[in-house]
């Protein structure tokens, strides 16, 4: 039976909260060795949080205890029914240790009302005054009081949601929190999930808010939330008879989901959303920790990368280790790790870091082992090797510009030309550009390398390329864009893309998905958007002046790959990328509010001479 978006989100979900352990493995042994248990957790404001305990059931020692907070369901509830499999992977069960599963404040069986990335408080003065941080502290104060034969240490981990439930935990500061590995956090919801730049994600979260919502009130429950069938697998066709991105609650939601009606009505960066970024929170910190993000993660890459730098730069004493790997949103904890669609990472990746990296990071500050382990860990794709460092991003790197010149050409040579050269092509909101070639309602995982050929054939992308490299090329940090454009409209988005351009001589490997062909292939490395009205302030937006030259300029975020000897470097400019992103009208206005007939066709430019170049800088090592 094939599934809709929102059953596979649901899935996806589901599987992230167990973290898509093999379960016929451990399924007997977990039953063999551990006694499950489950408690109402007292909170200092009288909440109660349902919590799920499995204690190895040989009680000759003691054990440290690792937690998983989460707002996806401890599932299965009752002592009699277990996971199939604990802890962050299977090396956990069989090493031995205490294992903590809750339902977040406001979520399934835990009483309270459920905030979305609860703000955290700088200062507690009174017992009312409760966030993540204080519910984790008072958590782990009950657990070190009540759970027999523990041995005084707490680690924290948890992916992507649980990520931010691990990263709040930090702010907990407990003396008793030794180890904490948030991987892919949630770190700015404005930036992680819900807005990239201002451009809206519209069909991730179109998907997850129907399956998320099981309860709006402080009443507990096992009830799991109804969904909605979209009727069909043609995301693109679907969103476009949508329309309007108001049209959600007109059609379907009909204002029935609170969480859904406050990204509509914060379109841009105002306080709420500034109570929702964790990152402003995490100083002080005490806690060994190791963050872990994919390469080609979807959804939050940006809570990895800048969690990490955060931490490492307000903490510069504590132990913060960084690990990113050739992985989708939460490929790291389960499978092999050695592809994404048509794209080969030359062996398996996920069993490495499971075993070399993450249990050994647990082992040793919870269980005293000996731990070898270099402050980053980073997967270098294009040549499929791990390399180590000292710091991100690595001092071995030159910043450079890689300039978009005329005729379609890209060079990190500046251009020449003083005169007022330019691309030019018409964006039509009401025949947008697709995202990917794939008929899909999910916001498909692949699409992070997938071939752009299809994109680089319509008038309404700009492609420019370098020529055949003599010597590989290694991108090794962030990418800021720097774009000098002009619009006939009052607001634009603007979509940049990096890729990879294989040669004509590439063979197929054996990943390679029916009826493509790598030779001449355009691997995605880095891509994002941003909202034009929103480039110098994202809570300030501004309109275009219609016609007059304009910088716009945003991060892309980090990469490590090589464009190997052989390949080119190409960069794509667009304005629609749908529906990853929702339609701008490309007038200045607020489009969570705009009508059907409010999208205008506008022809927007891209200057590439001496006196308003064009550019992405990036960091190199040669």
């Amino acid at each position: 039976m094939k599934k809709t978006l929102f059953t596979y989100l649901w899935l996806t979900i589901t599987a992230i909260s167990v973290y898509a352990q093999p379960q016929a493995p451990d399924a007997e042994y977990i039953k063999a060795n551990y006694q499950k248990y489950e408690y109402q957790i007292p909170m200092r404001d009288g909440k109660k949080l349902f919590t799920s305990v499995y204690v190895p059931k040989d009680q000759s020692k003691k054990y440290p205890i690792m937690m998983d907070r989460t707002p996806y369901s401890v599932a299965p509830y009752g002592t009699d029914l277990y996971k199939g499999g604990l802890g962050p992977s299977s090396l956990f069960v069989h090493d031995g240790f205490i294992f903590v599963y809750q339902d977040v404040r406001g979520r399934w069986m835990s009483e309270g009302v459920f905030e979305e990335m609860t703000p955290e408080k700088e200062v507690h003065k009174t017992k009312n005054d409760v966030d993540e941080g204080t519910d984790t502290y008072d958590t782990i104060n009950w657990l070190l009081k009540n759970l027999p034969n523990n041995n005084g240490k707490v680690g924290v981990w948890g992916i992507s949601y649980p990520g931010f439930y691990t990263t709040a935990s930090l702010l907990s500061r407990h003396p008793a929190l030794v180890a904490a590995s948030p991987q892919a956090p949630m770190a700015d919801l404005y930036r992680d999930d819900a807005f990239h730049n201002g451009a809206f994600m519209l069909v991730a979260n179109f998907g997850f808010y129907p399956f998320f919502t099981n309860r709006q009130d402080d009443k507990p429950t096992q009830r799991r939330a109804p969904g909605l069938n979209a009727g069909t697998e043609d995301g693109y066709d679907f969103f476009m008879r949508m329309g309007s991105v108001k049209n959600t609650n007109d059609k379907f939601y009909k204002d029935t989901i609170r969480l859904w009606n406050e990204m509509l009505d914060h379109p841009d960066y105002d306080q709420h959303w500034k109570d929702r970024n964790v990152l402003t929170h995490l100083h002080d910190i005490k806690t060994a920790v190791l963050v872990t993000g994919g390469w080609y993660d979807a959804e939050d890459l940006y809570g990895a990368i800048n969690t990490y730098k955060t931490l490492v730069k307000e903490n510069p004493k504590t132990p913060v280790y960084f690990t990113m790997g050739p992985w989708v949103h939460g490929g790291w904890a389960r499978g092999d790790g050695d592809h994404l669609g048509d794209v080969d990472f030359g062996g398996p990746t996920g069993p490495f870091y499971r075993e070399k990296i993450e249990f050994a990071f647990f082992s040793h500050y919870l269980k005293g082992t000996e731990l070898s382990l270099a402050p980053v860990s980073a997967f270098e794709t294009g040549t499929n090797q791990w390399k180590t460092y000292n710091a991100w991003p690595s001092k071995e790197a030159a910043e450079k510009n890689l300039y978009l010149l005329p005729g379609g050409k890209l060079s990190f040579d500046a251009p020449a030309t003083t005169a007022g050269s330019f691309d030019e092509f018409v964006s039509d909101p009401n025949k947008p550009v697709p995202f990917t070639n794939d008929i899909t309602m999910d916001m498909k995982r692949e699409y992070m390398t997938g071939d752009q050929r299809f994109a680089a054939r319509r008038p309404d992308v700009l492609t420019y390329a370098t020529d055949v490299l003599d010597k590989d090329v290694t991108l090794a940090g962030n990418i800021w864009a720097n774009l000098k454009v002009s619009t006939t409209g009052t607001d634009a988005d603007w979509v940049v893309k990096v890729i990879d351009v294989y040669p004509d001589s590439t063979k197929n490997n054996k990943r390679t998905g029916k009826d493509v062909y790598l030779s001449c292939y355009q691997q995605m490395v880095r891509s994002e958007a941003i909202r034009g009205k929103y480039r110098n302030d994202f809570g300030k937006p501004e309109p275009f002046v219609p016609g007059q030259v304009t910088p716009v300029n945003f991060e892309l975020q980090d990469v490590l790959h090589t464009f190997k000897k052989g390949h080119r470097l190409m960069v794509q400019v667009q304005s629609t990328w749908f529906p990853l992103i929702d339609r701008n009208t490309q007038q200045f206005q607020d489009i969570m509010k705009a009508k059907d007939t409010d999208f205008k066709k506008a022809t927007h430019r891209v200057y590439t001479s001496k006196d308003s170049p064009s550019f992405l800088k990036v960091r190199v090592i040669e």
